[in-house]
């Protein structure tokens, strides 16, 4: 067995875990192995163990993986922050966007969609730390900008994402993560149909899992220690 595919089965683990402390079904929380920075024979390694789902920050770099690995079958997932003038290759490329805070981006999105795929799977990104070196919306305002993408065309509004700030006051980190829950449900009640929360990390997933993430990014535990981009 690989080391990738030893520390899959280890995250694996870690999640139907973190599952059943929460009573859950370990199926209800999907993993993204954040390949950012890795070669894509890292990638096919990971693939060969059965994960087909991978997130990736950088876009060029994202680019030529996609189109090395293009007979595999992979679930491609843009997790970084997205500059308005290079969206087309995330509306044509990409699967999944998780990292919408406006609507602009959302807009030209829907636009460049090709119309032969299904609707690209999206995301708002919500702030939950206030942090202003941290990208995402308010969570004031992730409502109407929920709203607005929801409506667009070429475009299905998911859920929500957040990365909050690194703390190891779990008290503070479960409350970061259930700002989201309680955002998504308050959605849900005014009429949209929301089912992912994209949130917890390597070192976080656990009590992610316990405020209902259904998504989790693993890049680390999965691949190491992130090569220098």
């Amino acid at each position: 067995m690989t080391t990738i595919a030893a520390n899959l089965q280890a995250v694996k683990q870690r999640i139907a875990k973190a599952c059943a402390a929460a009573g859950r079904a370990p199926e209800s929380v999907a993993l993204l192995a954040v390949s950012k920075t890795w070669a894509a024979d890292d990638v096919g390694v990971a693939a060969a163990s059965g994960q087909l789902a991978f997130g990736e920050n950088y876009l060029q770099e994202a680019e030529n993986k996609i189109d090395a690995l293009a007979d595999l079958g992979l679930e491609w997932h843009f997790i970084g922050p997205l500059q308005s003038n290079k969206t087309r290759a995330v509306a044509e490329k990409f699967s999944w966007l998780h990292t919408v805070d406006r609507f602009k981006l959302a807009e030209r999105l829907s636009t460049q969609r090709p119309p032969g795929l299904p609707p690209l799977q999206v995301c708002v990104q919500v702030n939950v730390s206030g942090e202003s070196s941290k990208s995402g919306c308010a969570p004031e305002a992730a409502a109407s900008l929920a709203r607005e993408i929801a409506a667009l065309p070429h475009l299905r509004l998911r859920g929500l994402m957040t990365i909050p700030e690194p703390t190891d006051d779990l008290t503070l980190l479960r409350s970061r993560f259930a700002l989201l829950r309680q955002l998504r449900d308050r959605l849900n009640d005014e009429g949209l149909a929301l089912d992912t929360l994209s949130m917890g990390m390597s070192h976080d997933l656990e009590t992610a899992i316990l405020e209902g993430a259904t998504i989790v990014r693993v890049g680390t535990a999965i691949f190491g220690e992130r090569q220098r981009h």
